[in-house]
């Protein structure tokens, strides 16, 4: 078995997520919308520069059906380079803020691997869930300052760093070393005393086209950890690559693999395209319906 007996321990269904008395009800999976505040994201690198444009975005995401605003400073598409921890929070804080100031009930996300960063954004805008690309492998202090801010976690897999992921992801067994990376990383969460633990297994991070699809294929596989699963296909190469196209083109492959993903058991599914993903839930919750 790959679960530790200490980690099933922690692991009990989780059907919503407690952002300091704000909750996000998972019985129906759910969708995040991506808000890049970044100059090179591989597909909306430098739309949202003003405040006006961020908060623009936000109400997009919000009025579309969105569920969840995921807010990120630091491209991690194969090959990025890292920035300064302080380019990220004068990226990231505003827009943060921003976003807070227009619409206060949001439930906002911040895509960071850096817990200093982590904490000055809770500390300035308020509890904000925490999605750490790296699932803690970054930055050592991480897991203490979750614990300690009190604030949900998206813990990811990803196989070297942003640079260097893609030049040659290796796996005897995908399933089997996420697994079990997801075992020991629960673990010293539930430790350092953070209580709610969202898993993605990290599409596109340090894997292959072949890796992707035996992920996508068996995503059911983590059912077993009994926690609230994130999936982030949007627009990656895993699509346009397979499909011999552009990011700008790959909706419809988005659209597909999403769909896909709720039937492997997806709870949240993290995108650029709000709209066509709350269509998918939607359709995935009537097919669901008329089966009971």
């Amino acid at each position: 078995m790959l679960i530790t007996t200490t980690a099933t321990k922690f692991l009990k269904r989780k059907n919503t997520i407690n952002l300091n008395g704000q909750i996000l009800n998972l019985t129906q999976p759910v969708v995040m919308g991506i808000l890049n505040v970044t100059p090179d994201s591989f597909f909306d690198g430098g739309k949202y520069k003003t405040e006006k444009k961020v908060v623009k975005r936000a109400e997009e995401i919000l009025e579309q059906g969105g569920s969840v605003i995921d807010i990120g400073a630091v491209s991690t598409q194969p090959g990025a380079e890292p920035i300064s921890t302080k380019e990220e929070i004068d990226r990231l804080l505003p827009a943060v803020k921003a976003v807070r100031k227009h619409f206060p009930d949001a439930f906002i996300s911040i895509d960071t691997y850096r817990s200093w960063v982590a904490l000055k954004v809770i500390e300035d805008c308020g509890p904000c869930m925490v999605n750490d690309i790296s699932g803690g492998n970054f930055d050592a202090h991480m897991f203490d300052t979750i614990g300690k801010l009190g604030v949900p976690y998206v813990l990811m897999h990803m196989q070297g760093t942003p640079l260097k992921m893609q030049e040659n992801p290796e796996y005897e067994d995908i399933i089997r070393e996420i697994s079990l990376f997801f075992t020991d990383r629960v673990k010293k969460l539930t430790k350092a005393g953070v209580k709610d633990v969202i898993i993605d297994p990290g599409f596109g991070f340090g894997k292959t086209l072949e890796h992707n699809y035996e992920l996508l294929n068996r995503l059911d596989s983590f059912k077993v950890f009994q926690l609230p699963l994130l999936v982030g296909v949007s627009r990656k190469s895993m699509i346009y690559k397979l499909l011999k196209t552009k990011p700008e083109e790959a909706l419809n492959g988005t659209s597909v693999i999403n769909t896909l993903a709720l039937m492997g058991g997806a709870d949240i599914l993290r995108v650029h395209d709000v709209r066509e993903a709350v269509e998918a839930v939607q359709i995935m919750n009537k097919i669901r319906s008329t089966s009971e």
